[in-house]
C-alpha cells in the first residue's frame, strides 16, 4: 500500500531539540505540529514505524518525536505522491519549520505549527479537499 499523510504532533512545552547534524538545535513552540510524509514503499510500515518508540534516528521527524507524541495520522492511500502539494497548502497557512524534512524536494518545509490539534486537524483535511483526495483518519 502506497500514499501519503499528514503526523498530527503534540509538544507539551517549549522545547529546543537537536535536529540531527544538519540542521542542529530548533527552538520549538509548546502545541502541535502537522509533519507532511509519503511512503511509497510501504504505507504502513512507516506509520508503525512512527509511532515506534524503538528505532534508530534517521529522518529529521525521529528526533522530534522523540521529544512529543503522535495524537492522529490523516492519510491517503495512492500511487500518486502528494506530500509536496499538502505541503504547499499548508505552508500558505501556518508558519513552518525551515528545512525540516525536505531534503529531497523544493519545499521549504514539512513541518507546520498550530497553536490546537483542532486548528492542525481541519488545516490538513481541507488541503487534501484542496486537491480532491479522499483520506483516512486514525487517532491513536
Amino acid at each position: 500500500m502506497k500514499g501519503c499523510y499528514c503526523l498530527i504532533i503534540h509538544l507539551n512545552q517549549k522545547k529546543e531539540i537537536e535536529i540531527g547534524k544538519r540542521l542542529g538545535k530548533i527552538s520549538f513552540k509548546k502545541g502541535n505540529y502537522v509533519y507532511v510524509g509519503s511512503a511509497m514503499n510501504s504505507l504502513k510500515s512507516r506509520l508503525k514505524r512512527h509511532l515506534s518508540d524503538e528505532k534508530k534516528m534517521h529522518w529529521h521527524v525521529d528526533y522530534l518525536l522523540k521529544n512529543s507524541e503522535i495524537t492522529d495520522i490523516i492519510y491517503n492511500r495512492s500511487e500518486r505522491k502528494i506530500e509536496c502539494e499538502l505541503s504547499q497548502y499548508l505552508s500558505m497557512q501556518t508558519e513552518g519549520i525551515k528545512d525540516f524534512g525536505c531534503t529531497d524536494c523544493d519545499c521549504e518545509s514539512h513541518l507546520y505549527y498550530f497553536k490546537t490539534k483542532n486548528e492542525a486537524i481541519e488545516c490538513v483535511e481541507n488541503a487534501y479537499d484542496s486537491i480532491a483526495m479522499e483520506f483516512e483518519h486514525f487517532r491513536k
